[in-house]
């Protein structure tokens, strides 16, 4: 056995390799494990006979932070092990990245429900130039017993249908453990999350990076006689927990969904209030359509103007292909929008003044009826309000797509 300590920067991470490692391997295997002793030999095995059967040579990386005997028995099987403290299941494989050899990286977990036997179409997929290739156990097998009712029933299908609502994905199965990507797109993809909500963050950015997406059929298994899964082990709160801290990822890096077609309808919704009350109050039939109509209108305006402004922001700020921020910045350009905004805030001003006027002249009280004069200083208020969020969105856009830029060029999403 050959050890290899790593480099100081990562001092609390060590390297075991086995005596019969793979020189150039084309597909790393890489698996978190916390105390598996009872079932990582049994993986390691399965791993070589799927590597065999799919023709392809590849390294098993057993990314362990155990206190058992799981090291011991991985690297006895032939596997390199990553001794790492406890730090989280997305930290895993945040620490393996310096270590993976192989142009793909396949995931999963080392507890046997995952069949590696069968991972052929995983190669076969990237090998066809797919980037990151999703198993799917809805799609595949679930043997009776390997999952509980409420995951396979609510749990999996409602966060999935979500995630493909917010991403306009076609994912069957965002929460598979066992998935696969190219070690460069995994570079990129710069993963933040240390705990279980990385497998959403991957899905997400993966579409947000507009990588080539495949998904492929996978079988799960129920556990080992006598093992107990990791959310048991942490109590019958654990998989409640793991569901909101997915449910974080989607909605925290899917933020423009919730602000920007909305901010779009609300904005719609209060100019076909205001517009029409900008003169003075209407009757449509029976109902007169007044003043506080009208208020109510420029509240939707605002709200709807901020959501759109801000779901823009959002699509730059996770923007890694540069097509969100060219959309934006060419829409709104930032000398012609700066101008455009000074028009709107003087123009407002214009049409506040004959108010301000009257409130001087009548002692500073306001008589109970102006007519027009009242709805047209609601619209100048509403035009300085709107020119000012504008002036303000648009420093934030242009610098947003400096950062934006120049986080592209160094390759990080």
């Amino acid at each position: 056995m050959i050890e290899t300590q790593a480099a100081p920067s990562d001092s609390d991470v060590t390297l075991l390799v086995p005596e019969q490692d793979v020189v150039d391997p084309e597909i790393s295997i890489v698996i978190p494990a916390l105390n598996e002793e009872l079932t990582v030999g049994e993986f390691v095995d399965w791993c070589k006979q799927g590597l065999e059967r799919a023709g392809v040579d590849g390294e098993i990386v057993i990314v362990d932070s155990s206190d058992d005997t799981t090291a011991e028995i991985a690297l006895a099987h032939g596997a390199r092990v990553l001794k790492t403290p406890r730090r989280g299941l997305g930290r895993a494989y945040i620490d393996a990245i310096p270590y993976i050899r192989g142009r793909y990286v396949l995931m999963g977990d080392a507890d046997c429900t995952y069949d590696f036997r069968e991972l052929a179409p995983f190669v076969e997929r990237f090998r066809e130039g797919y980037e990151y290739v999703m198993g799917s156990r809805w799609r595949g097998s679930i043997e009776p017993g390997s999952m509980p009712f409420l995951h396979r029933y609510l749990g999996t299908p409602v966060t999935t249908w979500i995630l493909n609502r917010l991403y306009s994905s076609k994912f069957s199965d965002i929460h598979c453990g066992m998935r696969g990507i190219t070690r460069e797109a995994l570079q990129r993809m710069q993963i933040r999350s240390q705990s279980w909500q990385y497998a959403s963050e991957m899905v997400l950015k993966a579409v947000r990076m507009d990588l080539s997406i495949a998904e492929v059929p996978v079988r799960f298994l129920k556990d080992k006689e006598g093992r107990l899964s990791h959310h048991k082990r942490a109590g019958w709160t654990e998989p409640w927990k793991a569901a909101w801290i997915n449910l974080q990822a989607m909605f925290v890096y899917g933020a423009d969904f919730f602000v920007l077609k909305p901010g779009l309808i609300l904005l719609g919704l209060g100019l076909l209030l205001t517009l029409p009350l900008s003169l003075g109050p209407l009757t449509i039939g029976s109902v007169t359509l007044s003043l506080y109509w009208m208020l109510a209108g420029v509240t939707l305006t605002v709200l709807g103007f901020q959501n759109f402004y801000l779901g823009c922001l959002a699509q730059v700020l996770y923007d890694s292909t540069g097509e969100a921020t060219a959309r934006w910045t060419r829409l709104f350009p930032y000398n012609r929008t700066v101008a455009l905004s000074a028009v709107a805030f003087f123009l407002g001003i214009a049409l506040v003044a004959p108010l301000v006027v009257e409130y001087v002249r009548e002692g500073l009280a306001l008589p109970d009826e102006l007519g027009a004069v009242n709805h047209l200083a609601v619209l100048g208020i509403m035009l300085v309000i709107l020119s000012f969020a504008t002036f303000t969105f648009t420093l934030l856009l242009h610098a947003l797509a400096q950062v934006s830029a120049e986080r592209r060029e160094r390759g990080a999403v």
